[in-house]
């Protein structure tokens, strides 16, 4: 429980870390709008105004021009709708039911987003039970179109994290992939069924991690689509994007090895040396991928790492075979992650296939 607690705690506060930036940019939005529209413009309460930069800005850089249009647009007929009900029916729990039915129909006929529907209907709940006084519809309108401009303006200013970010991941999935290699190597030399299971076991633990880089891709395309300042570095992101499927398959790849080369530790079947040999050049040059990755260079913009993959690569073509079906899967694994490695340098599918050359028969 001590050891969970940590881990969760770790967790929390690793997640806390990377929203650190969203937390400050919401709260300087929701200042900056309650100023212009209190101290500037005179509305006495200009509630709206903050919200509107709040809800608009969120906790991602996922949709955030969307959010803008759709949460302001949103407020502004819910706005609408209450005052005009203020004056013809006043305020209540009957009216408060006719004023949500209203703003929700009225948005969804509008082909509106659940979000645009959402505010439409609780900012005019807002309007009728806080600020029941009719004849501020202008003012309040004022207030949504100050937060949403103010949003609209932080939305454009986002830090390099975002887009370092999926390098970054794409570097720990990489170095994992050499880990796990490298351990599996030792458990073939071992022999150690115990060890074998407990990298198996961390292998198939692997999946949030091609998950976060699948998330980190996702938020530096937001960025760029919400930021027209960081458009320039629109060609590495697509490149990083175009990295994870690749990368989800040699870590699969690598999870099927590891998983192989227990079941010849169970099965007390001794791995051929020059195998085991094979993993651990392997692991070196996913460590000398993951550096690069790491050190915010392109992997393979060197060179060196796809000379150190395609070394690899022969050597699967000159080991020995052997009549053992555990080997021939460990082989076949090999060659297929020096495949997935391959692309992660610049290869398509079809030239890291034809750069390996074809194993003895």
């Amino acid at each position: 429980m001590w050891d969970h607690g940590r881990v969760s705690f770790r967790a929390r506060r690793a997640r806390l870390r990377s929203k650190a930036w969203h937390i400050g940019q919401c709260s300087v939005a929701a200042g900056l709008a309650w100023y212009l529209a209190h101290d500037l413009l005179g509305h006495p309460k200009p509630f709206f105004a903050p919200i509107v930069a709040v809800v608009c800005l969120g906790t991602s850089y996922g949709q955030r021009l969307r959010r803008v249009a759709e949460v302001t647009v949103g407020v502004a007929i819910g706005v609408f709708l209450a005052d005009l009900l203020l004056l013809l029916i006043g305020t209540g729990a009957w009216q408060v039911t006719v004023l949500v039915a209203l703003a929700m129909t009225i948005t969804l006929l509008l082909n509106a987003g659940t979000l645009f529907v959402t505010q439409a209907a609780v900012q005019g709940i807002v309007v009728v039970t806080f600020a029941a006084a009719p004849g501020y519809a202008l003012t309040r309108w004022v207030d949504a179109l100050i937060g949403g401009a103010v949003a609209l303006v932080a939305a454009a200013v986002v830090p390099r994290a975002p887009l370092r970010r999926p390098r970054e991941q794409a570097a720990v999935v990489v170095r994992r992939i050499a880990q796990l290699l490298r351990a599996g190597a030792q458990g073939a030399i071992d022999g150690d069924v115990e060890r074998g299971l407990q990298v198996l076991a961390d292998a198939r633990s692997t999946d949030r991690l091609i998950r976060e880089l699948q998330d980190a891709a996702d938020e530096g395309l937001s960025v760029l689509a919400s930021s027209p300042f960081r458009r320039r570095h629109g060609g590495n992101v697509r490149r990083m994007v175009e990295l994870v499927e690749p990368l989800d398959r040699a870590l699969r790849n690598t999870r099927v090895l590891v998983r192989r080369i227990a079941l010849t530790s169970y099965h007390r079947v001794p791995l051929p040396g020059s195998y085991v040999l094979l993993c651990e050049d392997l692991a070196a040059a996913a460590d000398m991928m993951a550096a690069e990755l790491a050190a915010g260079e392109m992997a393979g913009s060197s060179g060196e790492v796809q000379r150190a993959l395609l070394r690899v690569g022969e050597g699967t073509a000159q080991v020995e075979r052997v009549a053992d079906l555990s080997a021939d899967v460990v082989l076949a694994q090999i060659r297929s992650i020096i495949v997935d490695l391959l692309q992660i340098t610049g290869m398509d599918v079809l030239e890291a296939t034809d750069a390996l050359p074809p194993p003895r028969l």
